[in-house]
């Protein structure tokens, strides 16, 4: 089993390389392979802040990639819960900690964003916003 890193799947599916991207294609072809769920983070990262690659392409790229027959998955239920939760307009590295969550009684956060995205979803494990209440010389979270 050969595992991929990121940069590997940036030259497949961006092709900004065309002898990176060959390489990389014919890795894919090759052999049974293994996708570490860190890895589908960052490339939705790279995609999207240095590609620019907007969220439709992103969701095309992700499908075709975690379709290929000979590709292994960590915690692959997890992964595609967040692609999907990434669909409905969710932020990507928000919703592959929500959905690796799950075994959790509930994922608390400060950020209002999360919370609010995860709520319309009806992301599990329930989402708690925090509040920090700030006093004179003294702060409280609720």
């Amino acid at each position: 089993m050969i595992a991929l890193d990121t940069n590997v799947l940036v030259r497949l599916i961006t092709r900004d390389d065309p002898e990176q991207a060959e390489t990389a294609a014919e890795i894919v072809r090759s052999d049974a392979l293994w996708l570490a769920k860190t890895v589908v983070l960052e490339l939705v990262w790279v995609l999207a802040y240095t590609y620019r690659l907007d969220r439709p392409g992103i969701i095309l790229a992700l499908s075709r990639l975690l379709g290929l027959a000979n590709l292994r998955v960590e915690d692959a239920l997890q992964v595609a819960q967040a692609v999907h939760w990434y669909e409905q307009g969710m932020d990507f590295a928000d919703a592959l900690h929500l959905a690796s969550s799950g075994n959790a009684a509930e994922l608390v956060t400060f950020d209002r964003k999360l919370s609010s995205r995860a709520e319309e979803i009806g992301g599990h494990p329930p989402v708690r916003l925090l509040f920090v209440i700030r006093k004179a010389g003294q702060n409280q979270t609720l």
